[in-house]
């Protein structure tokens, strides 16, 4: 116990690093894009007097070294303030959007889970060729299609053709379970399929070299049955690099879910983000991408301690 907190504490400088110099990042791209959000609020016709005071009252008027204490005093507290242009606090239009992105996010994993494990135990450990085949032939379709495209085609399939799930909008699970898993299917099974390709793939070939060790020779030899030799000897030395690219798939979910929210209409943060970009709105734009730096490197962490936990030696023990 002690050595995995010692590996945890060791971790955390390097998150916080990466943090940092995130917002750094963010805040200077931001002023670096050609515009003044003081104009766009002002509007066309607005006196430089009127573009002048709406600046100083937005706080754009101090020097970028001023600015970029003030936005981190402003994440230290909490207090993010109001948004210049798209209207309303900043933590309520982010907190709105989080919980959709994150409803979706989490229905995607599990659906990479669910299917990428799959894939991977039927395409190493299948008998018949044409089975190999088959999930061969479904990871590539997966991973070569975009998503775009790929959600065009669920829509024609299961809403149009079918009419079984609807072609986008979102009802919260928590509000309706029943009707909110309906909404959630097809956008989460159209940001999930290239990530569960990718993680078949890369389980079926840890599978592939697993079953060529010699303890699990033995005890196939031995006259193990096929399900007790896979949980017990095969998936504990497939798992451990699984489990790590399953940390970076999280974080392309998270970037995919914003081009997925525009096909089917999911008001999440890609609805957000897109118009605070459009309308120069800062606040939102810099709070919004930092929160997704934050995310992602939780991810990441979680994802490092996942594998420490599941291989001692990382940790040094």
């Amino acid at each position: 116990m002690r050595s995995y907190r010692s590996y945890l504490l060791g971790r955390l400088p390097s998150a916080l690093l990466v943090l940092l110099l995130a917002s750094v990042l963010i805040f200077a791209i931001l002023r670096l894009v050609p515009g003044d959000p003081a104009v766009t609020l002002a509007g066309p016709d607005a006196s430089p007097e009127t573009v002048a005071a709406l600046r100083e009252r937005l706080g754009l008027d101090g020097s970028p070294p001023a600015q970029y204490a003030a936005w981190l005093g402003s994440l230290v507290t909490g207090d993010l303030g109001p948004s210049y242009v798209v209207g309303g606090e900043v933590a309520d239009l982010i907190g709105d959007g989080l919980g959709a992105t994150a409803e979706l996010t989490l229905g995607a994993l599990l659906l990479t889970v669910l299917l990428g494990g799959a894939l991977g135990i039927l395409g190493a450990t299948a008998r018949r060729g044409w089975v190999r085949a088959a999930v061969r032939a479904f990871t590539t379709g997966a991973l070569s299609v975009p998503p775009f495209v790929t959600g065009v085609l669920l829509v024609l399939l299961f809403s149009v053709t079918l009419g079984v799930l609807p072609p986008g909008g979102r009802v919260a699970l928590l509000d309706a379970p029943d009707l909110g898993v309906q909404y959630l299917l097809l956008p989460a099974l159209c940001l999930a399929l290239p990530s569960a390709a990718v993680l078949g793939r890369y389980l079926g070939d840890g599978i592939e070299r697993a079953l060529t060790e010699d303890h699990v020779r033995t005890a196939v030899a031995a006259g193990i049955a096929p399900g007790r030799l896979l949980r017990r000897h095969v998936l504990p030395g497939a798992l451990p690099p699984v489990v790590t690219l399953l940390g970076m798939q999280t974080g392309h979910l998270l970037g995919g879910a914003v081009l997925v929210e525009a096909i089917f209409a999911w008001p999440g943060l890609g609805q957000l983000a897109e118009q605070a970009l459009t309308r120069r709105d800062y606040p939102v734009v810099q709070d919004l991408l930092l929160l997704l730096v934050a995310v992602f490197v939780l991810v990441q962490l979680l994802t490092d301690l996942a594998y420490a936990w599941l291989d001692p030696r990382i940790r040094g023990e």
